[in-house]
């Protein structure tokens, strides 16, 4: 029957490895997009054929494409990884998961050790994403790093070291593909201002989901007080935050519905109030997120592809928690039977 998608090698569809079993593909923001293939393997001439294939091979460079709505939708795109075998006497039942990630993975593969001068944080992301030939969309970064203060230091590889200048400013970094292929590398603050790519709904008439589970917390920071001495001139950093910076998904945020502030103590070394204010920032962004949902679907339910650093629309939950939500994460299980999207949403506000 087939699984509707199409897996290329080397950017090429190849129909023979496109007759999976299933696959299992599982993007989370913030975080690299792995996937799992799963293929029967026989014997055949005293040997295991799939168990050789080039194509599958360590480092080998696969997508996962689901067509929809007359475009090419790139799942995922980077090399295989591992694989997890399974024997059964005489073959029959045996298979392998091919499993591996997006191209970030080859970002991980060196330690390094690296003195980024002169510049802030956003500068040296873009350095770093244009050795591995992405479209890079950075957003600037207020901190600076002077040669006669403190200069930022790089001892670790390249996509832990983006990561973690990723949390400070309360970025996300990931790596999405477009119709042809093509890469582009994202660190920058969770997009919330674009429309919703869908909706998701339950209690309606247009359902496309049967059950969903939803919790709140508020019991998390929404301020933060915090200073440091400026060891250059003995000066105050000040670098308090009085509230998130990003836009309320609802009519409300977390800091007007609680009765009162929950306020931590930021401390950090750095050299300016952007550095700190930074840090701050990123904290409560973090923080920020109290309401969160899950659920699932399938693109026939849904008539459109769920994905990770997306937003969409909840219908049919109530007027407190109706309304826009990010997609924190999305498994996508697709066998010949359905494509299913298990996902995660959250929201740092509550309210239309």
């Amino acid at each position: 029957m087939g699984l509707g998608i199409a897996i290329a090698v080397g950017g090429t569809p190849d129909e023979e490895l496109s007759d999976a079993i299933w696959v299992e593909v599982h993007e989370r923001m913030g975080e690299t997009t792995i996937y799992r293939i799963h293929y029967e393997i026989d014997v055949r001439d005293g040997d295991f054929p799939t168990l050789i294939d080039s194509r599958l091979d360590a480092d080998a460079e696969l997508a996962i494409i689901a067509p929809f709505d007359g475009r090419n939708n790139y799942l995922v795109k980077g090399p295989v990884t591992s694989q997890q075998i399974h024997f059964t006497h005489g073959a029959a039942g045996s298979y392998v998961e091919v499993m591996g990630g997006d191209t970030s993975v080859v970002m991980d593969r060196e330690a390094k050790s690296a003195a980024w001068a002169d510049g802030t944080d956003s500068d040296a992301v873009r350095s770093i994403l244009g050795q591995y030939g992405y479209a890079p969309d950075v957003e600037s970064t207020q901190a600076g790093h002077f040669e006669e203060k403190h200069t930022l230091i790089q001892r670790d590889s390249d996509l832990r070291f983006v990561r973690r200048l990723a949390r400070r400013n309360g970025f996300l970094f990931w790596i999405t593909c477009d119709e042809s292929g093509n890469e582009m590398a994202h660190f920058k603050r969770p997009p919330l201002d674009g429309n919703p790519t869908g909706n998701i709904d339950i209690n309606l008439g247009t359902n496309n989901i049967a059950t969903l589970d939803l919790r709140w917390d508020v019991d998390r920071p929404t301020r933060v007080a915090s200073s440091q001495l400026n060891l250059n001139d003995k000066s105050i950093i000040d670098g308090a935050v009085a509230n998130s910076p990003l836009p309320p998904l609802g009519a409300s945020a977390l800091g007007d519905i609680v009765t009162e502030p929950r306020s931590i103590h930021l401390a950090a070394p750095v050299d300016d109030s952007g550095d700190l204010q930074a840090r701050g920032e990123g904290s409560l962004i973090d923080s920020g997120w109290f309401v969160r949902a899950t659920g699932q679907t399938s693109v026939q339910a849904l008539n459109a592809i769920l994905r990770a650093n997306s937003i969409v629309n909840l219908r049919g939950v109530g007027t407190r928690h109706s309304g826009k939500y990010y997609v924190a994460s999305v498994r996508h299980l697709i066998d010949p039977s359905a494509h299913t999207m298990e996902f995660e949403l959250i929201r740092n506000g509550w309210g239309n």
